[in-house]
């Protein structure tokens, strides 16, 4: 099992504004004990920013694919991205951009 912290980006499409995806993000990522920032895009996308361990990040893209009640994901894109330390031990909710 790694321990090597990387990080990703999600890009999260469907219904996945006005449902509370920010929030249900945040929850999982803080259970996850992962570090980072979501926010949403004026595409009416989501945008997530994790630093975990490949396990980590494994479990949150299952939940992303998942979303909350109320949300439809249709896609999850995922790609590496450097690890931005401002964000090394907290998890949290961004201006959208």
């Amino acid at each position: 099992m790694s321990e090597t912290r990387s990080a990703k980006r999600y890009i999260v499409s469907g219904m996945v504004q006005g449902v509370g995806f920010r929030f249900f993000t945040q929850h999982a990522a803080e259970t996850l004990r992962l570090s980072g920032f979501v926010r949403n895009l004026l595409d009416g996308r989501v945008e997530v920013f994790a630093i975990g361990t490949v396990e980590q990040h494994r479990e949150l893209r299952r939940l992303l694919e998942r979303g909350p009640l109320g949300s439809d994901v249709t896609e999850v894109l995922e790609e590496p991205a450097p690890v931005e330390t401002q964000y090394d031990g907290s998890f949290v909710i961004n201006p959208t951009a």
